[in-house]
């Protein structure tokens, strides 16, 4: 490709590092169906004659069939996956294969190709993720109401349902899936014909290509169009949030699964054991997606300083675009799989749940709300009132509904019978009835329209 400039050929440092091959090989299903995108338009447009564009079609066909049954080959003189392509193109049909590369350069093809497998990369983390949501709406409408300990500080603060818990991680998951959808609809335009940096004298017709290959429509600036990687870095994006709020849910479970909490059991085929110890059953699945969540920032971070301050349009730094998406890309999607399986198959230990909810006195505002409510005192002076009774409850060995209506009466005359009904777990998640609380009603309400906004049968 370098003979018509240069006298002699790289030297072996600069054939290594100047390959991508190794890599970019990932983007062949997209360089053969833009390139056939390609040639159809320019025998369209007579750029070529129809007996060309069709005799290259039938060859792009061919080398498409041998990608996918032999993989493709690595030969770093060829440099990336364009040239491989269109050096094998030349082998099976001959010269002709020289006119497919008209009116377009190796920097608007790359961006189109990248582009292309950035859009699959969404919808493929997109599909994943609906099976997720999936598996906790189903789980959390088993759940609504079976009860545990609600925690701030990994303290525990309030009963809520297990339904609730796991319906707060279908939202969060449901606002992953909205990024990769914007993002997906501001990156649909297409960069080719834009060619090197500033578009081509040919008379090409660029909504044809757009159409072609599923664009809304194509670029409108041609520097912008071949340096612009916002749509990797989004994508990136949607991905390092997605896999905090995965790496969220794998914490939780990691110390559920744990024996001081003893809340869930795992399931063996996404567990491992020790090689020592034989009692081990270890959350390892989960502490790997746990671990794929820094990696996954971490191609964010690459991508994001490798941008930081290139000029336009496009420079060589930006062969090290598609390392850390194709990287981020399949941890996410082992990562979300995992995810599900784990949530699908666990068996939670409802029971240990409750009777964790009844210890910390994590019913303690429910008495302060009923001071307020019946009593009529300040919540101020309630807190007061109730912190007398947690402090006498701790002192006794008790829980709060344990003390005597004699004792409760004791740190305040105006506590009644009435207080015992709020002061049980079941009274109060049922309390907690406003919009979006942990109420069972309310939980089931939630996954009904969940159930309906991702079509599963109600």
């Amino acid at each position: 490709m370098w003979g018509g400039r240069f006298a002699e050929g790289p030297a072996a440092i600069m054939r290594e590092i100047n390959a991508s091959i190794p890599f970019d090989k990932a983007l062949w299903r997209q360089d053969i169906a833009a390139s056939k995108a390609h040639v159809a338009m320019l025998g369209a447009c007579g750029i070529v004659s129809d007996a060309d564009a069709l005799a290259i079609e039938a060859g792009l066909d061919k080398v498409a069939a041998e990608y996918e049954a032999e993989g493709v080959p690595e030969d770093w003189d060829l440099e990336d996956i364009h040239m491989t392509t269109e050096s094998r193109l030349a082998e099976l049909i001959g010269p002709v294969a020289g006119r497919l590369h008209t009116a377009r350069s190796r920097n608007d093809q790359v961006a189109t190709d990248f582009r292309l497998w950035v859009r699959d990369a969404m919808d493929q983390a997109d599909a994943g993720l609906l099976e997720l949501q999936k598996a906790l709406v189903t789980r959390g409408g088993e759940h609504a109401a079976s009860i545990m300990p609600g925690f701030t500080h990994l303290q525990a603060a309030q009963p809520v349902t297990l339904g609730h818990h796991l319906m707060a991680y279908y939202e969060m998951i449901r606002r992953d899936r909205s990024r990769f959808h914007d993002a997906r609809k501001r990156m649909n335009e297409c960069p080719l014909g834009s060619a090197a940096l500033a578009g081509t004298g040919f008379a090409i017709d660029r909504e044809m290509t757009a159409q072609a290959l599923g664009f809304d429509k194509p670029t409108v600036n041609s520097l912008d169009a071949v340096s612009d990687r916002d749509f990797a870095l989004d994508y990136l994006q949607a991905a390092a949030q997605c896999a905090l709020h995965l790496s969220r849910l794998a914490e939780e479970l990691i110390l559920w699964a744990s024996q001081p909490f003893s809340f869930v059991r795992l399931p063996d085929s996404l567990s491992t054991g020790s090689s020592i110890m034989p009692q081990k059953k270890n959350p390892d699945a989960a502490e790997l997606v746990r671990g794929h969540a820094g990696r996954i920032v971490g191609c964010l971070t690459a991508l994001t300083v490798t941008m930081k301050g290139l000029p336009l349009a496009y420079s060589k730094d930006m062969q090290d675009d598609k390392p850390p998406v194709f990287e981020a890309a399949s941890l996410l999607g082992l990562s979300i799989a995992a995810m599900t399986g784990m949530i699908a198959e666990a068996t939670f230990r409802t029971e240990r749940m409750r009777e964790a909810a009844e210890l910390g006195y994590a019913t303690a505002t429910d008495l302060a709300d009923w001071l307020v409510r019946e009593a009529g005192l300040p919540f101020r002076e309630a807190h007061h009132v109730t912190g007398a009774a947690v402090k006498l409850a701790e002192s006794r060995g008790v829980a709060l509904d344990k003390l005597s209506l004699v004792e409760l009466q004791g740190i305040d005359g105006r506590i009644g019978e009435g207080v015992f009904k709020a002061l049980s777990v079941e009274s109060s998640v049922a309390a907690r009835a406003s919009h979006g609380g942990t109420a069972p009603a309310e939980v089931q309400k939630r996954v009904a329209e969940a159930r309906k906004a991702l079509g599963m049968a109600s």
